[in-house]
This record gives structure tokens, sequence and C-alpha cells, in this order.
């Protein structure tokens, strides 16, 4: 396996009787990289991603996840590996510090507790029973001992379903903070959004195969997409067109109204337009 890589995989299978959930899968996640997963539901996806995480075994295929196989790790594999599942579990009786602190004790090296619950945003939290925390706050501690652990790899399994707008973007600086220290970070989510604002690439999966792997400005080849021009006229109709030139048309547009053009908007297709198209949208 290069070094420079945190998982490799190649010719992966995997089928529940007659369904083909994952139908050779070929994948590089080089290391220091935030990787998205992007998917619909039954795509392949979780499976893929369970096992990278060793909680799946395969039918088929080579996988390397910090070298080692995940069926079959190195005796330290676990501890350099943090996973934020959907939902780690419930701790009704303990308090917010407690529970981190507990997780703490399983990993060699970790990270101190409550530097960690502040990371997340629960230093107010720190004393509170975690019954009494709100599903976004829940989703907080989740994300609290899948990194206290310090590790080298973390999967992000749809991290901020239940976050406020404001919450979330307070994730990404975490997510940027943790991958400018190093860690490889592995994302699956839903939100377009947050694929295209924290990941170095981004994976394409339908149907059990990898549709494709590209930066999100590239993914689908949207940046040499024609770009839809649009504007009103002065009877106040929307008028538009597609161009290659879109910076010339404007120019034509600016002469044609003497300087500001009214109602003018510049796009061109988004990455969710282009994983819609990926994944067969009609």
């Amino acid at each position: 396996m290069d070094d420079e890589l945190a998982i490799s995989v190649r010719g992966l299978r995997k089928a529940y009787g007659d369904n083909v959930a994952v139908a050779g899968v070929d994948l590089d996640v080089h290391r220091g990289e935030v990787f998205a997963l992007l998917g619909p539901n039954g795509a392949g996806k979780t499976t893929t991603v369970e096992i990278l995480e060793g909680y799946r075994r395969r039918d088929a295929g080579e996988v390397r996840v910090l070298g080692s196989d995940p069926a079959a790790p190195a005796g330290d594999w676990r501890s350099r590996v943090g996973i934020v599942l959907q939902g780690t579990g419930e701790f009704d009786a303990l308090t917010v510090g407690e529970v981190v602190r507990h997780f703490a004790g399983f990993y060699p090296d970790a990270e101190d507790p409550a530097k960690v619950i502040e990371r997340v945003g629960l230093a107010d939290k720190a004393r509170a029973r975690t019954h009494t925390l709100s599903g976004g706050q829940k989703r907080r501690l989740d994300v609290a001992l899948g990194i206290v652990g310090r590790p080298e790899l973390l999967f992000l399994d749809e991290p901020t379903t239940g976050f406020d707008p404001e919450a979330r973007r307070e994730f990404w600086e975490l997510i940027r903070d943790l991958a400018a220290a190093g860690t490889t970070i592995v994302l699956t989510t839903h939100y377009l959004d947050e694929a295209e604002a924290l990941a170095d690439r981004v994976g394409v999966i339908a149907g059990g195969r990898l549709v494709e792997v590209a930066t999100p400005e590239q993914l689908g080849n949207r940046q040499a997409a024609l770009a839809t021009v649009s504007w009103r006229t002065p009877a106040g109709a929307v008028e538009s067109a597609q161009s290659a030139t879109p910076t010339a048309l404007v120019a034509e547009l600016a002469e044609r109204f003497g300087g500001e053009v009214p109602g003018l908007t510049v796009t061109r297709p988004t990455l969710e337009d282009a994983y819609l198209t990926m994944i067969g949208h009609r």
C-alpha cells in the first residue's frame, strides 16, 4: 500500500442474497484529505463505509485502511480510527463530561476531555445529563466521542444532522481544524453544500458502483459547462442565454443597456446539478 494513502480499495464487492450492494468499487483516499462520499439511499454508500470501518465483512476485493485489512486489523488499528455513526448510543444517566471521560479511557493517547467538549461546543453542558440535550447537542456529543482518541482517520456519517445553520458552520470549522492538523476525514452527507465547503475530493456512488471521483469544482465536468446569463428587458420580461464566454456576453449587455444590466445573473451548474445527473435523477 502506498504510504501516501490512508485508504486503498480494489474490486470491493458485497451482496445480500440476490441484491448486489457494492459491485466492484475501486477507491483511494489520500492521507490528510477530506473525502466526501455521496450517493442516494440504497446506492451502496453505507455498506462501503461499514466495510472500511471494520463493521461489515466483504465478499471480495482488497481493502487497506491505515495499512491494515479492517476485517483483521493490527492490534492498535482501532485506536487510530475515529468513527461518528448516525447515533452512538444513549447514556441517559451520565453527564456529558462523564461520557467523554469514559470514552477517553479507551485510548492510549486521548485528548483532554474538557478540551474536546469545548471544541464541539458543549462546554456549557459538561455537567448536564445527556437525556436533557437537544438533538443537535447529542450529535455534538457523538462527534466528541469520535475525536477524543486523536484519530489519524475519522469517519463522519451524516455528522450535522439536526444542526441549525449556525451550528453547522461552527462544525465545519472544527472539521477544517482537524484536517489542517493532518487528520484524514471520510465524510458521508446528503448536504451538497457541506461536501462542497469541506471536501478536497468527492466520490459519487450509485447502483453499487463508483461513478466518478473529482474535486467539487470538477465533478461532472461542470467547470466547463455553459453558463446561463439572465437579465430583465425594459418591458420587464426575463431573458436568458447560455454561453461559453459569459464575460463577453455580459459586456455586450452592459453596452446595450448603457452600463448597468437590470436583473443580471450568471450561473453555472451546481454540485447538486452534477450529482443529480450522475445518479440518474430525472
